[in-house]
């Protein structure tokens, strides 16, 4: 990037959900000038909704948006919002999505998009109805490395996908204080760990191998029961288990574990699990082709590990550097061996969410990968009931790009 940058015209945006994400949303608008000066458009954070005060005034405080409400329909009313990034509980995500769509906001909101698949192709089709464009939150595509490794699959680097293996373990409700927000309940949090984490080893899947064609799986609760949550509790929090207060239920899957069947034949194991103790974001995957194998690690973002050639036997592993030329690498750090970190993959998602605008193009994961992710999570779900393969709904289609 070279010469003068043309100016930018401003646009309003305002986030739904003043949590945790609706933080690394507004993080993610504020940086975009510094890593993308030439794309166009400028966001300015005009307003936020969270309906807990405390939340409300500590967003307002860190992010100082223009205005600040307690009713996310208030948000969607003031006129100087263009755009909207919604990171409500999962529960939500329908009634908040479709209503940005009426409202004809731009949108980009986090997976998984609701609380089943009817509820992603509801957000998809109230989007297309609108003619808005929209952005699903599954970040991971952003990583150069995830980048650099579709696009040695996509160059036959390690011949023909054979089998891989995808894994998210972390350890955030391993303690049993963990207490018992809405990520517990069926109500308001769907089938637990698969919406949560699977989602995104789906999204990972479909990016990187292409449509899952059957699925079979098993699932567990193996933390039954949970302290009460105080309002706001995060799900990081420990509310202890001799506080005296009443031990509720865990209603949905802390562990899942899945063989998928991709439509290009290859074979995938799937595990994820949220009371992984001694794990934290051991998330990962791995590709072995005819002639090689491609590995990346969350938790060494900046490395992909490669192995191609013609060997086979003893064929050395080399551990390739992510660099510019690295999806997006470049907007980030001049040369290999400097590590992006979650934020940068929110500034660039927010990049490509907002090039969609522009563009008039939905990019990056859009509402039907979201959509396609969902179908595959409930065929696991279904799969888990029944004891049998399932073909998720919807079909064949596209590489999910």
């Amino acid at each position: 990037m070279t010469g003068a940058v043309p100016p930018a015209r401003d646009i309003g945006v305002g986030v739904i959900g003043g949590g945790w994400m609706g933080h690394a949303h507004a993080r993610a608008y504020a940086r975009l000038p510094h890593h993308y000066p030439d794309l166009g458009l400028r966001p300015r954070l005009a307003a936020v909704a969270e309906p807990l005060a405390a939340k409300r005034e500590d967003f307002a405080a860190r992010f100082a948006p223009a205005r600040a409400y307690s009713d996310w329909r208030e948000l969607l009313a003031d006129p100087d919002v263009a755009a909207v990034s919604v990171t409500v509980p999962n529960a939500l995500h329908r009634e908040v999505g479709t209503a940005v769509a009426a409202a004809g906001r731009h949108l980009w909101i986090e997976k998984p998009v609701g609380l089943t698949a009817e509820d992603a192709r509801a957000v998809a089709a109230a989007a297309g109805r609108a003619g808005i464009q929209a952005t699903t939150g599954f970040n991971y595509r952003q990583v150069p490395a995830v980048a650099r490794a579709a696009r040695l699959l996509r160059e036959g680097a390690i011949g023909t996908p054979a089998h891989a293996r995808v894994r998210l373990f972390t350890d955030y409700a391993a303690h049993p204080g963990t207490p018992l927000s809405w990520r517990f309940t069926r109500e308001h949090g769907g089938d637990g760990v698969l919406g949560d984490l699977a989602s995104h080893g789906v999204d990972l899947v479909r990016f990187l191998l292409g449509e899952v064609a059957a699925v079979v799986a098993d699932t567990a609760v193996l933390v039954p029961r949970r302290p009460g949550a105080a309002e706001g509790a995060g799900h990081y929090a420990i509310a202890g288990t001799g506080d005296g207060g009443a031990l509720g239920d865990v209603e949905n899957e802390d562990y899942v574990a899945a063989l998928l069947r991709t439509a290009g034949g290859a074979r995938v194991v799937l595990e994820a699990s949220r009371v992984a103790a001694g794990q934290q974001n051991a998330y990962g995957v791995t590709v072995h082709g005819e002639r090689g194998m491609l590995s990346w690690d969350f938790r060494r973002p900046g490395e992909l590990v490669v192995s191609s050639g013609g060997d086979y036997l003893n064929q050395p592993l080399t551990t390739a550097l992510a660099g510019p030329g690295d999806g997006d690498y470049a907007r980030f750090q001049p040369g290999p061996g400097i590590a992006m970190s979650f934020d940068d993959t929110k500034v660039a998602e927010a990049a490509v969410f907002l090039r969609g605008v522009r563009d008039g193009r939905s990019g990056g994961a859009t509402l039907t990968d979201a959509a396609r992710a969902a179908e595959v999570l409930q065929a696991m779900a279904e799969s888990a009931r029944t004891g049998t393969w399932v073909a998720p709904d919807g079909g064949e289609g596209g590489g999910g790009s």
